[in-house]
């Protein structure tokens, strides 16, 4: 089962692709994580990619499709996988669909996890994190909030709000979102891929709608989840 997760920041994508890794036992795919692992062994990709970061470039769509590449040919990825933050763009979704041909491969489901722009704004500004870095654990001033107002309940350390998690940042992300990531949804839309899903109410309510709507829908490996 190949997945695709969309949604804007703080649609909850993080959350949900750690659960369908235990559920489905498929590897989560994040373009951050893959690109430090790149660099980290040395691959001919990774030192490309090292090249930029050290440049203080973006890292071009040839180098992160190289190396989302190089990991999908990856064992664990013979059963299935989660892209979790790529495709973020048409462009790289046309890319992506050459590199599963070459691999044999397709995507299966993209499941677009829908809230409304308001609500990802409240989600985001609302965040809290611990300073001590061998917590940093998260609070949310109206979902969990600490005991005691700026504190830790779990060490006692000062809670503070990330640089980008202020409105204007949260706003310019969403805007980069609709610009560059929502036509995503148009471009599944055609093979009839896409899996809507409201992304409002609990977690575990969240989820049993994602797994219930993926299960029915099949898949290409012909297996029955």
């Amino acid at each position: 089962m190949n997945l695709i997760l969309l949604g804007g920041p703080g649609a909850g994508k993080g959350t949900q692709a750690k659960k369908l890794i235990d559920k489905f036992q498929i590897p989560q795919i994040s373009t951050g994580d893959i690109l430090r692992a790149a660099v980290k062994e040395g691959t001919e990709m990774g030192k490309k990619a090292q090249e930029c970061m050290n440049a203080g470039t973006l890292v071009p769509d040839e180098v992160v499709i190289g190396i989302i590449k190089d990991r999908l040919a990856q064992p664990d990825c013979k059963k299935g996988f989660i892209l979790d933050g790529f495709p973020r763009t048409v462009p790289q979704a046309e890319a992506l669909d050459k590199v599963l041909v070459g691999l044999g491969s397709k995507i299966d489901h993209v499941v677009s996890i829908d809230v409304n722009e308001e609500a990802l704004v409240v989600r985001l500004t609302g965040r809290r994190t611990c300073k001590n870095a061998a917590c940093g654990q998260m609070f949310h001033i109206k979902f969990t909030p600490a005991k005691k107002e700026g504190v830790c309940d779990k060490c006692g350390g000062e809670l503070y709000q990330r640089d980008d998690d202020n409105e204007t940042t949260v706003r310019s992300r969403l805007a980069t979102y609709n610009q560059a990531t929502a036509p995503l949804i148009g471009y599944y839309s055609k093979p009839g891929l896409v899996r809507p899903i409201k992304g409002v109410g609990g977690i575990d309510d969240i989820f049993n709608q994602i797994v219930g709507i993926v299960a029915g829908a099949g898949c290409s490996c012909g297996c029955k989840h």
